[in-house]
């Protein structure tokens, strides 16, 4: 199984990175399954159903998300009924949508995907190692290949939750600091980890947001609306091949390239 992975698309421009670059990306990777993070695909923060119907259009398998999922109201309207929309699992029960799912790729051949989000300088919900150890269980009822995204602040959580996985995940990404870390490996038990896979973005920006409006927010702490950086646009990703038998990694790549808008 050859699975591509996109950091978080942070608004329009991400967008249309990923529009103009994941064609190239699928003639040399040959991806059986593409998945990307879209909680900030809506203007910075959120998602839309327009949106959500144009990444598709894109043949993306599954979009993930994090902490910003519920920043548009418009979500509401497909989070309960759109299965390749996932937000994470360790929400409370009873929150709406679903957090993890096993999915068909092109090949015939099952994936899990699961979505957590940690808590570490987020919102205090349910327990990611618990809830991911749960989520595993049952996806394993179909298929040795699972995928998570981690979506958390600090490195640390990132990095202990792989180590609590290693061996029960295919590959964990990390993604919400927008910032691509070059540590990818392949842990001792078979899991492929990176801390965070990037963004599709803005290179010459604060985490994708115009940098002079990021500038007054730390220089003078008063409140400041962040927009979203259109110049120097570029994506972040992973690739990884996994083999179908075993469900280990057998290679992880990391994937930074330059769109030619801006």
């Amino acid at each position: 199984m050859k699975v591509l992975f996109f950091g978080d698309i942070i608004g329009e421009p991400g967008r249309e990175a990923l529009k103009v670059l994941l064609p190239e990306l699928r003639r040399e990777f040959k991806p059986d399954f593409v998945i990307a993070n879209g909680e900030n695909s809506a203007h910075g923060f959120g998602i839309t159903p327009k949106i959500l119907e144009d990444l598709f259009s894109f043949e993306i398998d599954v979009i993930t998300s994090g902490n910003h999922i519920w920043d548009k109201k418009e979500v509401m309207q497909i989070i309960d009924t759109e299965p390749r929309l996932l937000r994470p699992a360790n929400y409370p029960p009873g929150v709406a949508g679903i957090g993890f799912k096993v999915y068909t790729a092109l090949t015939g051949i099952k994936i899990g995907v699961l979505n957590l989000e940690g808590r570490v300088f987020l919102s205090n919900i349910d327990c990611p190692f618990r809830a991911a150890k749960e989520a595993i269980k049952t996806l394993k009822e179909e298929t040795k290949i699972i995928i998570v995204d981690f979506h958390a602040e600090i490195t640390s959580e990132k990095n202990a939750l792989a180590y609590y996985l290693d061996g029960e995940a295919s590959a964990i990404f990390g993604t919400h600091t927008h910032v691509q870390t070059a540590d990818e490996r392949i842990l001792p038990g078979g899991t492929a980890f990176i801390t965070d896979a990037g963004m599709c973005g803005s290179a010459n920006s604060v985490i994708g947001m115009k940098k002079e409006l990021a500038l007054q927010r730390f220089l003078y702490d008063i409140p400041v609306r962040f927009e979203v950086a259109t110049d120097k646009i570029k994506i972040n990703g992973v690739f990884v091949e996994i083999e179908d038998s075993t469900g280990k990694a057998l290679s992880i790549t990391r994937i930074s390239r330059d769109c030619l808008r801006g």
